[in-house]
């Protein structure tokens, strides 16, 4: 399952927000995209899933224009886990989760053996297994997030969009719920799009960065060839380094302050 982008454009009450971006997402990789507020890192997210129509260009899924494609089949391919997790009604933990499963249903079928086997699957991969009868509306920032990861996996994606998954989840979950998401690529081939501020967890889990600056595609490749000190200072302001984790062994970024102080 892959996505080729091609000349990408997106304004907003004629504010450029992407710039004629060209890309690829290969199958089963994890895809960080980094950027400062503002560059369109969410803009393009939402692209990715046709919540968002494009002012020009195209963006194809496995050779298929997602302008084509109804949201019912978008939605058996591709998952998404939003930004903002605030849901104003009453309703359970597996209420939400059983949400995933609505792309595969008929019209009031609801859902069938299978489904609530998914379902079990996705609670006990999130640690929600003895939530599911909670209401959301009664849980903190962190535990509704780790819900929404869980329906987005109720769906069986083969295509994962996560916009700042781990915002509101405190160290060891982050930990968690990013080990969860690469396993799943690793063992699953599940891929994974991910936009973060987050440096160094960003390093320790893709594959490949993609760095955006002033709406355009500064670069996209590994860590190693992405997260330079010229582009970091650049496009964030920092004086930084890749380097490795003596503990883990795994890459990491060393922040050192802002850029000329």
């Amino acid at each position: 399952m892959t996505y080729d982008v091609h000349d990408l454009r997106f304004r907003y009450r004629e504010k450029p927000v992407l710039e004629g971006l060209d890309f690829e997402v290969h199958s089963g990789e994890i895809l960080g995209i980094l950027g400062p507020n503002g560059c369109g890192k969410t803009t393009l997210l939402k692209h990715l899933n046709r919540n968002l129509v494009p002012g020009g260009g195209c963006v194809l899924l496995d050779g298929s224009d997602l302008l084509r494609m109804k949201k019912r089949d978008i939605a058996k391919k591709v998952a998404a886990v939003p930004q903002g997790n605030e849901i104003k009604f009453a309703f359970t933990v597996r209420d939400i989760v059983a949400m995933g499963r609505m792309p595969f249903q008929k019209e009031l079928a609801g859902s069938s053996t299978q489904d609530e086997g998914i379902i079990d699957t996705a609670l006990m991969r999130t640690g929600l297994q003895d939530f599911g009868g909670r209401y959301i509306n009664e849980m903190s920032g962190g535990e509704r997030q780790r819900v929404i990861i869980a329906r987005a996996l109720a769906q069986t994606p083969k295509i994962l969009l996560m916009d700042e998954p781990t915002l509101h989840l405190d160290i060891s979950t982050q930990f968690e719920t990013l080990d969860l998401i690469y396993r799943l690529s690793q063992e699953d081939g599940l891929t994974v799009i991910l936009v973060s501020h987050d440096l160094p967890m960003v390093v320790r889990y893709c594959d490949r960065i993609m760095l955006i600056h002033d709406h355009k595609i500064l670069c996209c490749g590994t860590p190693e060839e992405t997260l330079t000190p010229e582009n970091m200072r650049l496009v964030f302001g920092v004086d930084a380094e890749l380097g490795t984790d003596s503990k883990t062994g795994r890459r990491t970024v060393f922040l050192h302050g802002a850029a000329g102080q």
